[in-house]
């Protein structure tokens, strides 16, 4: 099928598959455009949604955005399409990240089409995971997702493990103390209050997890004001099993690589059976981001923190309707 050809209603099944990605925050801040001429689709970042206090540089919008680009990219090759992938293709335009062309089944990557069926199974979990180690195999797999796309995935050991779980907690300090994040984040929060946002975006309040019994939780917890009754105090895991991905520069073609490589190593953790969840709290903060990287690591910067182990999986967070975020031209 040549680019010129594709039909709304495979356009629109590929772009429903793409918004299954995460993003901070759940404000899903992507916009596609399909231009019926060349047949190419675009996608760009919304600034509306933005979050200017906790992701000043758009890093975080830039990995959300990323994400989706990925999972456009296997239901393009579940589909026996070819995505042909073009980055930042208007530097005049910074809102306009990356450029998509469907060109047929020639070369298509049968590995990227195999993941298609995590894209609706995966789901942040903020649930207590148990204690069993994951196999060394499956982490090597991992590795490899991220690096099948340009980035790397470090596995800390214990003193590191530490250092980063010390950075979460002291993350959490800084947000108990800043009104305008805190205030940033209670935007996204659905807790069925009045006043608050759509229901089709957000963190909903069944997706909140059970709160922390002691220190050791390593997810975010969005109900710190605690308005949402009858929510059990449970113990998380004494020892997280966490990964640390990255990137030699800190761009933003770079970020946008990272989110592809995101997504695809939660969609490979996902295969696998594991459950899954984002930190990203201390990346937030520039002064406790430098010093989540591993000194004797080639990694130069962090852009996530993966959570992993074996539990509950999350129930899916809402998506707005692809027609919010889908035009043709």
């Amino acid at each position: 099928m040549s680019t010129t050809t594709l039909i709304r209603p495979l356009v629109t099944s590929l772009v429903e598959d793409a918004v299954t990605a995460p993003s901070m925050h759940n404000a899903q801040p992507w916009k596609f455009v399909h231009r019926t001429g060349s047949g190419v689709i675009e996608l760009h970042g919304d600034p509306a949604r933005a979050m200017p206090r906790e992701d000043p540089d758009h890093r975080a919008l830039h990995l959300g955005c990323g994400a989706a680009l990925f999972g456009l990219r296997v239901a393009a090759v579940h589909r026996g399409l070819r995505p042909v992938v073009r980055l930042l293709p208007r530097p005049d335009d910074p809102w306009h990240l990356a450029d998509v062309s469907l060109d047929g089944p020639d070369e298509a990557d049968g590995e990227l089409g195999a993941l298609h069926d995590a894209l609706s199974r995966r789901h942040t979990s903020r649930f207590p995971f148990t204690e069993e180690r994951i196999p060394p195999e499956v982490i090597d797999g991992l590795r490899a997702a991220a690096f099948l796309e340009g980035c790397r995935l470090v596995v800390p050991g214990a003193w590191h493990t530490d250092t980063v779980m010390g950075l979460v907690h002291t993350s959490e300090l800084f947000e108990a103390a800043d009104e305008a994040v805190r205030a940033e984040i209670a935007a996204w929060r659905r807790t069925g209050a009045a006043g608050e946002g759509p229901d089709t975006e957000g963190i909903p309040a069944y997706a909140f997890g059970p709160r922390q019994y002691d220190v050791t939780s390593p997810v975010r917890d969005f109900d710190a004001p605690r308005q949402v009754p009858g929510r059990a105090s449970v113990r998380f895991e004494k020892r997280p099993q966490i990964a640390l991905l990255g990137t030699v520069e800190d761009t933003p073609e770079e970020w946008l690589r990272a989110g592809q490589a995101m997504q695809r190593v939660l969609l490979q953790a996902t295969l696998d059976g594991l459950a899954t969840s984002l930190m990203s709290q201390p990346l937030e903060w520039p002064e406790l981001r430098s010093e989540a990287r591993d000194p004797g690591s080639t990694t130069g910067f962090v852009h996530m923190v993966f959570r992993l182990g074996y539990g509950p999986g999350g129930r899916a967070t809402p998506r707005r309707p692809v027609s919010e975020v889908l035009a043709f031209d």
